[in-house]
């Protein structure tokens, strides 16, 4: 579909929405199209491709909203969606805080530099010689097993946004990924670990034989764990699970959150959560960022925000609805689905490396816990309270030494952010990314 065909249809279908007695209303339409082999022990197990379109509009009546999504774009289908969905506004209980983002608010000058659709559609035969190769280099590693098998896939993505307003916006974007997973064998005891890359542009993908490989190595290193000793040490999460630490962040100063009062964050703004070095960064406008968008999910005109400078929490990330209910203004943090009302949420999450290298970064630990792996999470979003299960490495007199595994680790969110340091080697995989980090003082449940 066009731009000037998305436009026309849901310039229509809010036309309606408006003859049908919304006061005011706004429309999303997603249609995305990908593609994904499955490669297994050298041979093609699956190839699988899927092409969707999702039709989402929201009426208001009054302080009163109704949302409802559809897959049927045809004239006696929309007409039916309108008349439900206006009835079902005017039914439903008032809202105070509900509408449309102020006009004054919607982006005039929209980016287009962003670089998120590369118009690369590999084959089914390209995406399987990507997976194979995955694999193969995984294979190659001496001491691996078995295969649970590679991946790769493409997909594009395209949104077109509108409201009753005039405000009108598209974006379309392409991901690449590939990834394997593997086993290895010693004594009986199994080790499987993985590896995996994702982009928006091909060009920019990580070769499919560095992620195998990769993934080889990984597995093999955790071969013959062992069980540590419990107690209080210092605790460091390798730069493919650090990230895990930003979500949890941004879910605690998510304006959702705070407005029902349910974040342990909700009486910490302006105060100093990190250490002073520390800066956070969410920007939307990241040239072929994973979560890069020119605008918010209400058209609203979003950029670059510290949400934590000099290690100082500074915003809420809010919708505009969370504004009104908070006194505030909105954050240009609104996502929008086809099916329900705005959200909140990150774009390009990011903990900037410092200049402390890896092993600089664990140099004067005795005895700690390096994080590899993780598993079942469990955070008390009202205390901070964090405990998961997890696997890895010790940490003695400053080196990383042998396997460990069945660790649970805990502390309170709050302590850990105060503690946290970054290292050098920061490497993008996502839309939410980190270095390193060390974290002091942390219980380690082991034997």
């Amino acid at each position: 579909m066009t731009d000037q065909e998305a436009q026309r249809l849901l310039s229509s279908l809010l036309d309606q929405a408006k003859t049908a007695g919304a006061d005011a209303a706004d429309a999303v339409l997603y249609s995305s199209v990908s593609q994904g082999v499955t490669w297994r022990l050298g041979k093609l197990e699956d190839v699988e491709r899927s092409e969707t379109t999702d039709l989402g509009l929201r009426c208001l009546v009054g302080k009163r909203q109704a949302v409802i999504s559809t897959t049927d774009r045809s004239a006696e289908g929309l007409k039916e969606l309108v008349e439900r969905c206006v009835f079902m506004a005017k039914t439903a209980p008032e809202d105070p805080y509900c509408g449309l983002a102020p006009e004054e608010r919607l982006a005039t000058a929209i980016r287009d530099d962003l670089e998120l659709d590369d118009g690369e559609e590999p084959s089914a035969e390209a995406l399987a010689e990507r997976a194979a190769a995955c694999e193969d280099a995984a294979l190659a590693v001496a001491g691996v097993t078995n295969s649970s098998g590679a991946g790769a896939s493409v997909g594009r993505g395209s949104k077109w946004f509108a409201t009753s307003a005039g405000f009108f916006k598209s974006h379309t974007g392409t991901s690449h990924s590939v990834s394997v997973s593997v086993q290895a064998e010693k004594d009986g005891a199994m080790e499987r670990d993985y590896d995996y890359d994702s982009r928006r542009f091909l060009a920019d993908l990580k070769g499919a034989a560095a992620v195998g490989t990769e993934a080889g190595e990984r597995t093999v290193r955790r071969l013959g764990p062992r069980k540590m000793k419990s107690g209080k040490m210092p605790v460091v999460y390798d730069n493919r699970l650090a990230a895990s630490l930003l979500r949890h962040l941004a879910g605690a100063v998510n304006g959702g959150a705070i407005a029902r009062g349910v974040s342990f964050l909700k009486e910490k703004m302006g105060e100093q959560l990190f250490d002073p070095s520390i800066t956070i960064t969410d920007d939307p406008h990241v040239k072929r960022g994973a979560g890069s968008r020119a605008v918010d999910g209400e058209g609203v005109a979003n950029g670059p925000v510290k949400l934590i400078d000099g290690g100082v929490l500074t915003t809420w990330l809010m919708n505009s609805a969370h504004a009104r209910q908070l006194g505030l203004e909105t954050s240009g943090h609104a996502t929008r689905g086809a099916g329900g009302p705005p959200g909140a949420g990150t774009s390009n999450l990011t903990l900037p490396p410092s200049d402390v290298s890896f092993d600089d970064l664990i140099g004067d630990i005795d005895l700690g816990l390096l994080v590899t792996d993780m598993f079942g999470p469990q955070v008390n979003p009202n205390t901070g309270d964090y405990s998961v299960g997890c696997s890895g490495f010790a940490i003695e007199k400053g080196a990383v030494t042998y396997p460990v595994s069945e660790i649970t680790i805990a502390g309170d969110l709050l302590t850990m952010f105060a503690s946290l340091r970054p290292a050098s080697d920061l490497f993008v995989r996502g839309a939410t990314n980190a270095p390193s980090v060390r974290i002091e003082g942390m219980t380690v449940a082991g034997e």
